[in-house]
C-alpha cells in the first residue's frame, strides 16, 4: 500500500512539475510573463530539495519535458501537415524529442538534490552551475537544440541588460539564481536570500549601456512573400512567385532588398529550364552598384550536393553565404535516422554545411552579416564574424527565415525574440526577412521598431542605423565561443560541491 501511494505521489508531483514547465513558456511570447520562469524555477528547486537524487531527477525531467512539449509542439505541424508523417507518430516524435532533451536537466537537478549540503549560498551556486551545464549541453551536444533556452524568456526583463556582457547563457544563469534563491529562502526561512537572488534584476535596471557607436545608416526593403509551404515547390505557384520577386527587384530604390530564405525555391540551373533568362535578368537590375539585393536560394547540384544559401547582388565582388548550422532532420539527417526522414516528404532535406565566420556583404559603408533561420540561435557562431579586425566587423545582422513549416503558431514570436537577444548581445540592428513572419526591423537595443503582420504578403521599408564597436560578449565569444560557459559551470559546480563536502565532513 505504501509503495502504491508513493508511486501515485510521484506521478502527481511529476504532473505538477510538467505543468510548471509548460506554464513558463508563456514568457517566450508574452512581454508581461517574464517573472513566470523565476517563480517556476523556484518551485522546481523547492520540490527537488524535498527528496534525494532520484526524486530530483524525476522532478527535473518532468519539468523539462513539459517545458519543451509546450514550447515546440509546433514541430508536429511540420512533420504531419507538411512532412506527411501520421499524426500519432508526429505527436510521439515531439514528446520523445522533448523527453530526450530534458535528460540534461534531469541529471542537473538530480545531482543538485544529491549533492546539496551546507550553507544555502553554496547550494544556490551549485544549482546555478548545474543549470548552466545542462543548458550548455543542450546547446552543443549533437549540434545542439537551444530553442527555449531559459535566457530567451528574459528578453523583456531587467536581466536583458546582461546580454551585452554575458549573452543568453548568462541571462539564463541569472534567472536560475533568482529562482533558486527564492526557493531556499522559503525552505530555509532566510527571507533576505530573496534580496540576494534579486541582485541581477536590480543591476539590470541600470540598462545595458552603450558599448557600440553609430556607423551611418542605409535603407532596406524587406519582402514577406507569404507563400504557403504546401505551395512553395508547386509548379502552378512558381510563375507567380518569380513574377512577384522580379517586380520587387525592379521597383525598389532601397539600398538593399532582402528576400526570405529560399525565396527562389529552385536551383539556378533548374530555374533556367522553367524560366529561361530569369536569373540573369534579375541580377542585371543591380549591376549599376546603386542598389543591392540579398536573395535566399538553394545552390549546388545533384552530384556535389546542395547548400541553403544567400547570394548578394550589386556588390563589387560576387557574394555567397552558405548556411553553416543546419537543422537536424530538416536540413541534414542525423546518423541512424534516415529511416525516420524517409517516412516524410520534405524536399531538399540533406544540405552541405557552410563554414562558420563567413564575411559580411558590403553595401556602401555598411557590412551586413547574414544568418539563415535557425542559425540565429547560436550567438557564439555569429560572434566568429567579430574575430578579425574591428574595421571588418558587421554593422548589421540580417536573418533570412521560412518558418511556414510550423504554421501560425508561437514559433513566430519565439523566433522574433531570439533575434532580439542577438541584437542585445552584439548591439547591432537585425533585419528579418521571412516568408510568413515575423518580418521586422530590430534596433541595437532589442526594440522592435517595425514588424509586418504575420501570414500577410507585404514589404517593409526601413531606415537602419548601422553600429560599430564591440560589446564585452562579442569580445570573449568571438575568441572562445561557448567554452567559457562550460568552464564557468564546471568551476562553480566544483567549488560548491567540494566546499559543501568539507563543511559537512568537519
Amino acid at each position: 500500500m505504501n509503495a502504491a501511494r508513493g508511486r501515485f505521489g510521484a506521478l502527481v508531483s511529476g504532473a505538477v512539475m510538467a505543468g510548471l514547465g509548460a506554464v513558463q513558456t508563456l514568457a517566450y511570447t508574452h512581454t508581461w510573463a517574464w517573472p513566470l520562469p523565476l517563480l517556476c524555477i523556484a518551485l522546481l528547486g523547492w520540490q527537488a530539495a524535498h527528496g534525494g537524487g532520484a526524486a530530483g531527477a524525476w522532478a527535473g525531467w518532468c519539468y523539462g519535458t513539459g517545458w519543451l512539449c509546450a514550447g515546440v509542439w509546433w514541430l508536429f505541424i511540420s512533420m504531419h501537415q507538411y512532412g506527411g508523417l501520421p499524426a500519432p507518430l508526429a505527436m510521439l516524435a515531439v514528446v520523445l524529442l522533448s523527453a530526450a532533451l530534458s535528460l540534461y536537466l534531469a541529471l542537473a537537478v538530480g545531482l543538485w538534490a544529491h549533492w546539496r549540503k551546507g550553507h544555502w549560498l553554496r547550494q544556490a551556486v551549485l544549482f546555478v552551475a548545474l543549470w548552466v551545464l545542462a543548458e550548455w549541453a543542450r546547446t552543443v551536444v549533437f549540434t545542439g537544440f537551444p530553442w527555449l533556452a531559459s535566457g530567451y524568456a528574459q528578453v523583456d526583463s531587467p536581466l536583458a541588460s546582461l546580454a551585452p556582457w554575458v549573452g543568453v547563457a548568462g541571462m539564463g544563469a541569472a534567472s536560475a539564481w533568482a529562482g533558486i534563491c527564492g526557493a531556499l529562502a522559503w525552505r530555509r526561512r532566510t527571507p533576505w536570500a530573496v534580496a540576494v537572488g534579486a541582485l541581477p534584476l536590480a543591476l539590470g535596471l541600470a540598462g545595458p549601456g552603450e558599448h557600440t557607436q553609430a556607423a551611418g545608416s542605409f535603407s532596406a526593403w524587406l519582402l514577406q512573400t507569404n507563400v504557403s509551404q504546401d505551395e512553395k515547390f508547386s509548379a502552378d505557384r512558381m510563375p507567380q512567385t518569380l513574377a512577384e520577386l522580379g517586380a520587387a527587384f525592379r521597383v525598389s530604390s532601397a539600398d538593399v532588398i532582402v528576400t526570405p530564405e529560399t525565396a527562389v525555391p529552385l536551383l539556378p540551373a533548374d530555374l533556367e529550364q522553367l524560366a529561361p533568362g530569369y536569373w540573369a535578368a534579375a541580377q542585371a537590375e543591380f549591376t549599376n552598384g546603386k542598389k543591392h539585393a540579398l536573395v535566399g536560394v538553394p545552390l549546388g547540384d545533384y552530384t556535389a550536393g546542395f547548400t541553403n544559401s544567400v547570394v548578394g547582388w550589386g556588390g563589387a565582388q560576387p557574394y555567397q553565404y552558405n548556411k553553416a548550422h543546419l537543422v537536424p532532420f530538416g536540413e541534414f539527417i542525423p546518423t541512424g535516422f534516415r529511416w525516420f526522414t524517409e517516412m516524410m516528404n520534405i524536399p531538399l532535406g540533406d544540405f552541405n554545411r557552410g563554414r562558420v565566420g563567413q564575411p559580411p556583404f558590403v553595401v556602401g559603408a555598411q557590412r551586413l552579416a547574414p544568418n539563415i533561420c535557425y542559425e540565429d540561435l547560436f550567438g557564439e557562431e555569429i560572434a566568429r564574424q567579430f574575430s578579425g579586425r574591428p574595421q571588418a566587423d558587421p554593422t548589421a545582422l540580417v536573418n533570412f527565415s521560412n518558418i511556414a513549416w510550423f504554421g501560425n503558431t508561437s514559433a513566430v514570436p519565439q523566433h522574433l525574440n531570439i533575434s532580439r537577444v542577438r541584437t542585445l548581445e552584439f548591439q547591432r540592428p537585425m533585419l528579418r526577412a521571412t516568408n510568413t513572419g515575423a518580418t521586422g526591423h530590430i534596433d541595437h537595443q532589442g526594440t522592435v521598431l517595425q514588424v509586418l503582420a504575420p501570414f500577410t504578403k507585404g514589404e517593409l521599408v526601413a531606415e537602419v542605423q548601422g553600429r560599430q564597436g564591440r560589446t564585452p560578449y562579442a569580445v570573449w565569444a568571438s575568441q572562445w565561443g561557448h567554452w567559457p560557459v562550460l568552464a564557468f559551470g564546471l568551476l562553480l559546480a566544483a567549488w560548491a560541491a567540494v566546499g559543501a563536502r568539507r563543511q559537512v565532513g568537519s
